[in-house]
């Protein structure tokens, strides 16, 4: 991929702590369009890599550098308490959904103030996807965009995930807790075989995620929306994103044949992020002739 890029560090104090991301700008004259780029769940870094993910998949660097071929800024982040977005004293039984959110809208509006940017999305991989229809409820965004996004909550999604992977009682022990947690109650005493999954610590920060019906807050979003998923996506499969657009109709989507829900298409890495960029910039290019217009 042949392409001019240039790079710069982008920090942004709040007052929770310190959010450390890369901004990615295209060799052309600006001002540019530019994608605010969440990553999925975990402890994703501003590459989309993860100490729970195997490897070092890179596919939110990818995609940077391949909006950035579309003639398309972008800025990707270490989330909070990840990396270099330092956040002092964060304890994980602290976190909450919600806190994502509000570093989405705030990174949002420092792209807003830069004089050299434009057009504002918000683009969302898995569980990243949530959080950006979340926030754009109060960024200055213009259009949303959904890759690899849960359609159902997340405790409906966890429980297909596991649904006859696990031994019997296992398996009703996990539909038990998330059944729990789905109503708001935490467990204090999990299973020793769940409690990496349902550690005391993790369950308020599950509890405010399984909270959202991503359907839902989609259809109650009045912005433009794009709808990406991969046929081979194994962890959200392509039903989520069909529950998504019949909740907005209006939206387009893009379904792209065997990529999986790292944007690797048949184990290429570098064949799903051009075709995800491809479909933003048709986006951009339909918002800046509405704007225009």
């Amino acid at each position: 991929m042949a392409f001019d890029m240039h790079e710069e560090p982008l920090e942004l104090t709040t007052p929770a702590g310190k959010l450390s991301g890369t901004l990615a700008l295209p060799g052309t004259r600006g001002p540019w369009p530019v994608v605010l780029l969440i990553a999925g769940a975990g402890p994703a870094d501003r590459d989309g890599n993860s100490a729970l993910l195997p490897g070092a998949p890179g596919h939110m660097r990818r995609l940077a550098q391949a909006l950035v071929a579309k003639g398309i800024a972008s800025l990707r982040y270490d989330k909070r308490g990840v990396g270099a977005s330092v956040h002092p004293g964060l304890q994980e039984e602290d976190l909450r959904f919600r806190h994502l959110v509000d570093d989405a809208v705030a990174l949002a509006g420092r792209l807003r103030a830069d004089p050299r940017l434009g057009t504002l999305l918000l683009l969302g991989h898995s569980e990243g996807a949530l959080v950006a229809k979340l926030a754009a409820r109060d960024a200055p965004a213009q259009a949303v965009v959904s890759v690899a996004g849960a359609g159902m909550r997340a405790c409906d999604l966890m429980r297909e995930q596991l649904q006859g992977r696990l031994p019997e009682l296992l398996e009703e022990a996990v539909q038990a807790a998330l059944a729990t947690l789905a109503d708001e109650q935490t467990m204090d005493d999990p299973p020793d075989a769940l409690c990496l999954l349902f550690r005391p610590t993790v369950q308020p920060y599950l509890i405010s995620w399984f909270r959202y019906d991503p359907a839902e807050v989609l259809a109650d979003l009045p912005l433009p929306a794009l709808l990406v998923h991969g046929s081979a996506d194994a962890q959200v499969p392509v039903r989520n994103a069909e529950l998504l657009h019949a909740a907005r109709r209006d939206a387009r989507l893009l379904l792209v044949q065997e990529m999986d829900h790292l944007l690797a298409v048949e184990g290429n890495a570098d064949a799903g992020p051009p075709q995800i960029a491809g479909a933003v910039a048709e986006l951009v290019q339909q918002l800046e002739r509405s704007t225009a217009a």
